[in-house]
């Protein structure tokens, strides 16, 4: 550091969030609209019930494979910001940066088009008629950040009480669904059921499956507010990732038990199909206020984690610093009001499928690296203290990252110009941040 710029220590986050937190995030940023549209996709190349229920539990097999090296390195690297902060320390500065940039990409550009949906499903139950979807969603948006803004503690029991929540209203609709008689075989229109074993159609489900699990790794982004983040995170990964798989089998049984795979193949919203058999006309208003109040506990899940990248990115100097300051509640205020405003910027301008096109490579790219990074660290640095080690080491590490770059390769192939588009977005604030790193960074370590 010289002397003519000296740079302030940064503010420090508040350790004041637990174990059920941990679990709720975990829980609570997985759980939202896609388990309402998925099965419909899946029954399109899948028509046996208990070959769709296994595919569903190898999701969440997937989805744990990948959380062993995050919660290695992380529980090595325990600080704010998720992948970031592993890939700073296993790569160096620009990849790390890189990495940062990534995960704020994914969880703006998610939390816009699932704001958008919000005003969506607003609409589809009759309310704020006047309002324009995307008024909706920029209200969504204000409104979580205003939580927030709080502070840690309050932001943090929202998100425990809306997960609880959201867990609760889904074991109930599944108890309805089970104590339901089955359907007539004309009760529910077919959408018309694909070949069992249709190439395209299989990876389509397995594709979306994996989609469906996303937000699996939200835990890791507060080690620096959660108690014995050495322990704490690694069981609410792990055991979050458990109970959604759990609960993702329910309620795909339930669904069978009552709409064959042929009623749902094709439906844009199989459970909310299954919920009409069984509940009549307020079916369908039922899963939409269910599907409501889930997008908008995703929405405040993902204000807080995003600001975590931003904040730890500041403090390191990845960013400008002046966004590392931290309000007395905990709260990094600049960086919810930054994120809060392209959050709005991105809703208002876009639609849910624009969005989520260009958007799902962001979402693989972080935990790709972090895969690699793992291995990186345990070479590397293998007297790093490891609270939680994963067995089978590199084996599981390079699975796991040879599963992200398919999934990577197949979300390109799929769409070619959206995803060039994808990759120049991502890069190019590289070639920014290598013009004012020495300024952001005014004595900057040396990498690992």
């Amino acid at each position: 550091m010289t002397e003519d710029h000296p740079r302030p220590a940064p503010a420090s986050l508040l350790r004041v969030l637990g174990l059920v937190f941990g679990l709720a995030v975990v829980v609570g940023g997985v759980i939202g609209s896609g388990i309402m549209r998925a099965p419909g996709v899946v029954a399109l190349g899948i028509s046996s019930p208990p070959l769709i229920l296994l595919i569903w539990a190898m999701g969440g097999g997937v989805a744990m494979l990948a959380a062993m090296p995050l919660v290695e390195a992380g529980s090595s690297v325990p600080m704010a910001g998720g992948p970031y902060p592993i890939a700073e320390r296993a790569f160096g500065p620009t990849i790390g940066f890189f990495t940062g940039w990534l995960g704020l990409l994914q969880y703006t550009a998610s939390n816009a088009f699932i704001a958008v949906v919000f005003g969506e499903y607003v609409h589809r139950l009759g309310f704020a008629p006047r309002l324009t979807t995307g008024a909706l969603a920029c209200g969504l948006i204000l409104v979580v950040a205003a939580i927030n803004w709080i502070g840690t503690r309050v932001s943090g029991a929202s998100q425990s009480v809306a997960s609880a929540i959201k867990g609760g209203v889904f074991l109930v609709l599944v108890v309805v669904l089970f104590v339901s008689p089955r359907a007539a075989p004309t009760a529910v229109a077919a959408h018309g059921l694909a070949a069992v074993g249709t190439i395209g159609a299989i990876v389509m489900a397995i594709r979306v499956i994996y989609q469906t699990y996303a937000g699996w790794d939200a835990a890791i982004y507060f080690s620096e507010e959660v108690e014995r983040p050495d322990r704490n995170v690694a069981r609410a990964t792990f055991w979050g990732i458990g109970l959604v798989t759990i609960l993702y089998v329910l309620v795909n049984a339930a669904v069978l038990h009552v709409l064959s795979p042929a009623a749902i193949a094709g439906s844009a919203l199989a459970v909310g199909d299954a919920a009409k058999v069984s509940l009549g006309a307020v079916g369908d208003t039922v899963i939409t206020a269910i599907g409501l109040f889930s997008l908008a506990a995703i929405v405040n899940l993902q204000i807080m984690a995003a600001s975590r990248i931003s904040f730890r990115m500041a403090a390191d100097g990845a960013l400008p610093p002046f966004l590392a300051a931290v309000a007395p509640g905990g709260t990094p205020r600049r960086c919810v009001a930054l994120l809060t405003v392209l959050s709005m910027l991105i809703a208002a301008w876009g639609t849910y499928e624009g969005i989520v096109d260009i958007y799902l490579p962001w979402s693989i790219g972080p935990i790709l690296i972090v895969c690699l990074a793992a291995i990186r660290l345990r070479i590397a640095e293998p007297e790093l203290p490891r609270p939680w080690r994963m067995p089978l080491f590199p084996w599981i590490a390079i699975g796991a990252a040879l599963i992200q770059a398919s999934l990577l390769a197949l979300a390109v192939w799929n769409e070619p110009v959206l995803g060039a588009w994808s990759a120049i977005i991502a890069l190019a604030p590289v070639l920014v941040y290598r013009v004012f790193a020495k300024r952001w960074r005014p004595d900057p370590s040396p990498a690992p």
